[in-house]
């Protein structure tokens, strides 16, 4: 019988999905149904091999605020509940998931992210649109403003 190689294994591996937190789901849930949060911020765990929750955004906090909690030059995944007007004077809200990419960060991140990330979106049911950005100009607050119209 040939010996099975097993080199690699228990190492983590950029290519290898990522699970995702309870508290990853419950947060975004939170945010969704009981509209308590703005926006919540996840970062890959590698020790963990999950991605969790980094940071929350009150219902107060603006965009700007939001924009201001992610970092430079890591990726990060985000939601952000939108609230907007229609012409017709209606309030509405549209939930945008944010892939966060900078240019500047390691090629490593940008792949473990990349990787991971529609396994991740697809455990977060109700997200309206979906925005990649690499710089805070592709993820502006007019550019959520025209999807969402």
């Amino acid at each position: 019988m040939a010996a099975m190689s097993f080199k690699g294994l228990g190492r983590p591996n950029a290519s290898c999905a990522m699970g995702v937190s309870d508290e990853s789901k419950n947060t975004f849930m939170e945010l969704q149904r009981k509209k308590v949060h703005r926006y919540v911020i996840f970062k890959v765990d590698e020790k963990k091999r999950e991605v969790v929750v980094e940071k929350i955004g009150g219902p107060a906090e603006s965009y700007d605020d939001f924009v201001a909690a992610l970092p430079d030059n890591d990726c990060r995944y985000a939601v952000y509940d939108f609230d907007f007007v229609t012409s017709e004077n209606c309030q509405k809200s549209k939930i945008f998931f944010i892939a966060w990419s900078p240019s500047t960060s390691r090629i490593r991140a940008k792949m473990l992210y990349a990787t991971s990330k529609n396994r991740f979106r697809r455990e977060l049911d109700g997200i309206h649109y979906e925005i990649q950005a690499t710089d805070p100009t592709e993820m502006d607050l007019e550019v959520l403003k025209d999807r969402a119209h």
